[in-house]
């Protein structure tokens, strides 16, 4: 089935959605710091370079489906929940306008939590009444990426539809049973990552991983208001856009409370304590090791990491609309051969960090 993304940033829901036997098509992608990372790990797909609000409908192919995350920062406290009267928050609606001309059998869309603070209660509202008049049977949920066979605690709202002739709604699948901590993910990595160049600058080929460097510098009264330590035996915190807010690695013990608001790193430890490498963010969203970031600052690396939607959560409920669709055509035609999404051995093989069993996953 053939896809179309939308926001696709470094193209971790294309990833997810390839892996369970989607075909992504054509992507666009405005952020010209992102251009060379989509295009070499997506060779086969047209990257569309415009501002979405200038990509004329014919630009764009027919399709089974759309899939994107409109820009979030608007709706996240970072950006002081501005939701939809902000410009970023209106590009809801450049999703929207494209969905209506294109008619696909289903689309999803992504968004950070903050989007159902109190405040956006009525844009929400609306939101889902568009995606309703557009002739989508909608369901939405807030989903934490642990439950997904994702080593972090990472919320966010996804909004999928199927078209109303499908005659079927969307149920979220179920939260994988087992776990995965940081020990699971980064444990070998500790001892080989590299300091950026100066404050912000990459090693380029001198990683011995691609994109296992840090950012150094200081941090900020802000960054020390709270514990950024997780331990080995649990989940990472967010993995965010701004590199100069990555946790720290786990083989820092936690941070010394000493008043409200205000940490230290233990004394006599503090050569413990530095942020998770480009790498270490990127395993820990479940990209895999060739899955390369092209940037010149480490800055431009975290971001793209830090946007994504990991692939893993992506590719679980890509493999349930696969399954879906497939059941609702083999309904409607009676000649339909299902056929399960071909991830497994393939896409597990790729994540070079670990390996499991597929019945303990999916079950």
């Amino acid at each position: 089935m053939k896809i179309v993304s939308l926001f696709s940033g470094a193209g971790g829901l294309d990833l997810g959605f390839e892996k369970a036997g989607f075909n992504v098509t054509w992507a666009n992608e405005f952020d010209k710091d992102i251009w060379e990372t989509y295009e070499k790990n997506f060779p086969h797909t047209e990257l569309n370079k415009k501002s979405i609000r200038d990509v004329e409908l014919d630009e764009i192919p027919e399709c089974d489906g759309i899939i994107g995350g409109p820009p979030c920062q608007s709706w996240s406290e970072a950006g002081k929940l501005r939701g939809i009267k902000d410009k970023r928050g209106q590009l809801f609606f450049e999703f929207i306008r494209i969905l209506r001309d294109k008619k696909p059998k289903f689309f999803l869309a992504e968004n950070v939590s903050g989007m159902l603070a109190p405040r956006h209660r009525d844009a929400i509202k609306y939101i889902q009444e568009l995606f309703k008049e557009s002739g989508y049977t909608l369901s939405f949920k807030l989903l934490n990426a642990s439950d997904y066979w994702v080593a972090q605690d990472r919320k966010r709202v996804f909004f999928i539809g199927y078209r109303d002739d499908i005659n079927m709604e969307f149920q979220f699948p179920n939260p994988v049973g087992k776990k995965r901590y940081l020990k699971d993910i980064i444990w070998e990595l500790a001892d080989t990552a590299l300091p950026s160049v100066g404050k912000n600058h990459t090693n380029g080929s001198k990683c011995t991983l691609p994109n296992h460097e840090y950012l150094t510098g200081s941090f900020s009264s802000i960054y020390m208001s709270r514990n950024r330590v997780r331990a080995w035996d649990e989940h990472s915190f967010t993995i965010q856009a701004g590199g100069r807010h990555a946790p720290i690695h786990p083989q820092a013990p936690k941070m010394e409370f000493i008043e409200q608001n205000k940490r230290i790193f233990v004394p006599e430890k503090e050569h413990l304590y530095r942020r998770l490498s480009i790498r270490e963010c990127a395993r820990i969203q479940t990209f895999p090791d060739n899955h390369i970031f092209y940037y010149k600052t480490l800055l431009a690396g975290y971001k793209m990491v830090g946007n994504a939607v990991p692939p893993n959560l992506a590719y679980f409920l890509a493999k349930q609309i696969y399954s879906d669709l497939a059941f609702a055509n083999k309904i409607q035609s009676q000649k339909y051969e299902v056929r399960e999404p071909a991830i497994a051995s393939s896409y597990l093989a790729s994540n070079t960090y670990s390996e499991f069993d597929l019945a303990e996953v999916v079950a």
